[in-house]
């Protein structure tokens, strides 16, 4: 079914804005306009995409066939680090060959090359997930009309002086010789001493999650520092001048080869005489430690001295601003340790740490070390240990922008779902941080900033940070052009030359909104569809992505790019856990669609980089949760079930038996509807349903068309109910109250009730209770595979295209077909008469559950009534009462003397008496025979429970929960035997 499906949706132009008739768009059309959020080119899909595209395919689809204009677009990110580290693998394991073998634009060659062989899959996975995406609009985040908005963007910010260049510290990758974002940080927590391998490093361990502490020798006083307490001790001190020490304490022991200071705490009187005073560095004999007072230490943590390394830690680097301590770069790009590091220079940075370790008790200044937990920051694309370092970087003021941002939100003009978030956008912008955008790759935009060089003049120091000496321009004349006019020199004095760096990859991300229409340029798409309606994505980048478009968008365009944000939550497993490759829980939907063995979850683990430790412990995780593998199960039912899942602000845990749960729910959709078209003859060329009434109904609207028996009216009104709620809950995103109202509908109104009154009138030959029962029965499935649509387009298509259209409706699919919302058949009062029917129909079931087990014997049902209302709701719905219990008949009496002898009763509060005729159908004796035996079971269950209780000290001895336990097994053992001998008494009557 769903194969066939998607390639005649996309070629006939089902998904595009335009009407798929004239090619154009109607401007007379209210619009929806969704982007989808680009995955990244290197990845295939996982569940948290499918529940992303689940929810915005429903959105879509729904709009559409209420129609709107709907455009959901979609696109595919560059993915910087992830496409160049990609490469580079590839280009090593195929050639042995670096990327500065082959030189930048060769590289950028293969880059392309490897584009354009994989990096359609994910969007092939999105067509099986039947996502309603105009194809014709995909965009990729590195082609032309979007360089022109990104080097568009970054040059108006840097004339506004919104971008700006600056040393600061960044998150460096050594292994990619690049800055990376914070998203790109992934933490390892340690609860102590761990030996752990570093890329670059070989095989060998090196040890993270210790304190070691170590000391530094303080300088006499006369050296030129001032000292308010004399040769008083620090931690450690020893007697006199010469032997007074102040002991630190670090977890990364060879940042101290950049110390810049010791801090200590103002109010500490172990250190107040040493404030000022200078410490000598124990292996570069030309460098001082100052002894300084700030706030920030905590007295009480380790030694409650603290080193401070400026240039390497973003809480130092902010003390030593405050104190104007030097910078001191300890690292080469590579991790190596440079020439600032004296006998270390040239060593790896963990071998330099152990080496520190072995020359500090050398120099018989170690101190010790100890477990400490911590957490080790890893770059998520190389694995490497992340470093901070200071780099020349380019920067985005934020301040401003992000101000405006906090405002839109407070003041109601952009709304988050659910609210909850709001506090973590405050908590976001009100704090943030100027943005850097520089990555230190060859795949990516190139920042389009250049550094100017006047011929014969000198040049500062500091000129690579100094905003004088770089223009931007969107070519490199109209560099020349500001330099040129700048300096105050013709252009054919200036020379120069293009950063190297490109642009992070959020930079683009920020401008997609408004980028895929081709902004700056005016065109008919950006005045369309520009400002979206609707972001939907996870709560996981709303500062990374979210907040960056929004501000972007305002700058640039005035506008914020959408009203509406919503965020879903995260996918986990059954268990609650994170999905992880290392858990072996990470699933692709295709799998969960398509199915596949535990062998070959195993297989997709084996192609993984994962050691044989996590391989093992994937397995085993695999194993207990999968040990048949995974039921075929379609994108229907996939869909259907992260919908369901979707409820706001919780965290999904996703059981794979849910999906295959909906999988049986298409199984009885499809099994309904071939009932109901082989009974009710609905199919094409036999059966011409009602024309609409009025035609600009389009059928969307149900209507009453004469002669519908209560049965028929009731199922409508359940219709216009479920409607009602569909129509209510879907614009509020509650996607759980959605698909619980259709799968209600479906299963417990049409298919356990309605479906089976037909029987008899299909199988009677009053024909014109048969043409209102087919009318009805074309309507209601008319109408609840358009609702299902949104949310299960692959059954409902099928399905739809099997019922004739009414008169004049040309509608060419399910997918246009127009959304029900009308609940005008909705009627409470029919509903409630019938709830009392049904009532009885379960008491009925329960009664004959208890006496008689064959499907083949109907036994007669008597009832007496307990008033009018009941009378009521007998002479409406009593003719169906048989065919809902599977009995001969059901005779309304006028009191119990009226039931005939051997009957068994049941009581409906409210409602009646009910009475099925079990003799004739049993053999007494035989049956009294069994329950006696039942009875005495019960009756000894109960004895042994008491004589539990009876023992001493039972009160005082047994735990509470054990006596509970026991005392609800011995009330439900009495219940059953009271039971049973209620049943004896009624067999014993037939003797």
């Amino acid at each position: 079914v769903e194969a066939a499906w998607y390639p005649w949706w996309e070629k006939s132009g089902f998904f595009k804005p335009e009407d798929h008739r004239t090619g154009k768009v109607n401007p007379a059309q209210p619009k929806f306009v969704i982007p989808i959020p680009p995955p990244n080119v290197t990845g295939s899909l996982h569940l948290g995409h499918a529940l992303t595209n689940a929810i915005e395919d429903t959105l879509t689809r729904w709009h559409r066939q209420r129609g709107y204009t709907a455009l959901w677009n979609p696109g595919c990110d560059h993915a910087g680090i992830a496409t160049q580290v990609v490469t580079e693998k590839k280009l090593w394991r195929e050639r042995k060959q670096t990327r500065h073998d082959l030189g930048r634009e060769e590289f950028l060659k293969e880059v392309w090359k490897w584009r354009e062989e994989k990096g359609d899959r994910i969007y092939e996975q999105l067509r099986r997930l039947g996502s309603s995406l105009d194809w014709d609009r995909a965009v990729f985040t590195m082609d032309p009309k979007m360089n022109v908005a990104v080097n568009e963007a970054f040059i108006r910010f840097h004339d506004e002086g919104l971008i700006y260049r600056a040393n600061r510290l960044v998150n460096w990758s050594s292994t990619l010789k690049s800055a990376i974002s914070d998203i790109e940080v992934e933490y390892i927590e340690l609860a102590g001493r761990k030996m752990m391998t570093v890329p670059g490093h070989g095989d060998r361990k090196y040890e993270f999650g210790v304190l070691v502490d170590f000391a530094y020798r303080v300088l006499p006083a006369a050296d030129g520092a001032s000292s308010e307490g004399g040769a008083g001790a620090g931690a450690g001190a020893g007697e006199g001048e010469d032997a007074v020490e102040i002991v630190v304490s670090t977890t990364r022991i060879e940042t101290m080869l950049g110390d810049a200071a010791v801090a200590v705490h103002p109010e500490d009187d172990r250190y107040k005489h040493l404030v000022g005073r200078r410490c000598a560095h124990p292996f570069l004999p030309d460098r001082e430690v100052v002894i300084v007072a700030d706030t920030y230490v905590e007295r009480d943590f380790g030694t409650g001295a603290v080193k401070i390394t400026p240039a390497h830690d973003f809480n130092d680097y902010e003390l030593g601003k405050r104190h104007g301590l030097p910078m001191i770069n300890i690292l080469n790009d590579d991790g190596t340790m440079n020439a600032q590091c004296g006998e270390f220079a040239g060593q790896k940075r963990y071998d330099c740490r152990t080496n520190i370790v072995k020359a500090l008790k050398a120099k018989g200044l170690y101190r010790g070390t100890k477990d400490h937990a911590m957490k080790v920051p890893i770059c998520s694309r190389s694995k490497d240990v992340v470093e901070p370092l200071i780099k020349n970087q380019w920067y985005v003021s934020c301040d401003d922008m992000a101000a405006e941002a906090v405002r839109v939100v407070r003041e109601g003009e952009l709304t988050l779902l659910p609210k909850s978030h709001e506090k973590t956008w405050y908590a976001f912008l009100e704090n943030s941080r100027d943005w850097c955008i520089s990555r230190q790759l060859w795949w990516g935009h190139r920042i389009p900033a250049y550094f100017v060089t006047v011929r014969g003049a000198a040049m500062p120091p500091d000129a690579d940070s100094n905003e004088r000496y770089w223009v931007s321009g969107r070519d490199e004349a109209e560099a020349r052009s500001k330099a040129a006019a700048r300096f105050g020199v013709a252009e054919a004095e200036v020379e120069l030359r293009q950063d190297e760096d490109v642009l992070d990859t959020w930079f683009s991300s920020g401008l997609f909104p408004f980028s895929i229409f081709g902004w700056p340029n005016e065109t008919e798409d950006l005045a369309h569809f520009y400002p979206n309606t609707v972001l939907e994505t996870g709560h996981d980048i709303l500062f990374f992505w979210v907040a960056r478009m929004v501000m972007m968008g305002q700058r640039l365009t005035g506008r914020l790019p959408f009203k509406t944000v919503y965020l879903h939550a995260i996918v986990r497993d059954a268990h609650g856990r994170k999905m992880s490759k290392s858990l072996g829980n990470v699933l692709d939907p295709v799998d969960v669609m398509e199915g596949i063995s535990l062998a070959g979850l195993h297989e997709r683990l084996a192609g993984g980089n994962l050691d044989e430790r996590e391989l093992a412990r994937a397995r085993d995780g695999q194993t207990k949760d999968y040990p048949q593998g995974i039921p075929e199960c379609g994108s229907d039912a996939l869909r259907f079930a992260l919908c369901a899942y979707a409820a706001q602000g919780r965290d999904i845990n996703l059981d794979v038996m849910r999906v295959v749960g909906y999988r049986r729910f298409c199984n009885k959709m499809w099994n309904a509807f071939r009932f109901a078209t082989a009974h009710a003859k609905l199919g094409a060329g036999q059966y011409v349903p009602p024309a609409a009434t009025p035609t600009a109904d389009a059928g969307h609207v149900a209507r009453l068309h004469g002669g519908e028996s209560p049965a028929d009216r009731w199922i409508l009104s359940r219709l216009a109910g479920a409607t009602r709620t569909i129509t209510e809950r879907f614009p509020a995103y509650d996607f759980p109250a959605v698909t619980s109202a259709i799968h209600s509908f479906f299963l417990y109104d049409l298919c356990d009730v309605y479906l089976e009154t037909t029987k008899l009138v299909f199988a009677g030959d009053d024909a014109a209770a048969q043409a209102a029962a087919r009318n009805t029965l074309y309507t209601v499935f008319d109408h609840v595979l358009r609702l299902v649509a949104p949310i299960m387009p692959f059954i409902a298509e099928e399905l739809w295209q099997r019922l004739p259209r009414r008169p004049a409706d040309d509608t060419a699919t399910v997918s246009l077909a127009r959304y029900p919302e009308d609940a005008s058949l909705h009627d409470a009062a029919l509903e409630e008469r019938f709830a009392g029917v049904l009532d009885m129909c379960k008491a009925a079931r329960v009664v004959r559950a208890e006496y008689i087990q064959s499907g083949k014997v109907q036994p007669e049902f008597f009832l007496v009534c307990e008033g009018e209302p009941s009378r009521a709701a007998m002479a409406d719905f009593g003719g169906v009462f048989p065919a809902l219990v599977n009995g001969k008949s059901c005779t309304v009496v006028g009191a119990a003397g009226d039931v005939p002898a051997g009957c068994a009763a049941a009581n409906v509060v409210g409602f009646g008496e009910l009475y099925m005729l079990v003799k004739g159908l049993v053999e007494p004796a035989k049956e009294i025979e069994k329950l006696v035996k039942k009875i005495e079971e019960m009756t000894t269950r109960a004895s042994a429970v008491t004589k539990k209780q009876a023992a001493p000290g039972y009160d005082t001895k047994v735990p509470e929960r054990v006596r509970t336990k026991n005392a609800e097994d011995k009330a439900a053992a009495l219940a059953e035997a009271d039971k049973l001998e209620k049943m004896k008494s009624t067999y014993e009557a037939m003797l």
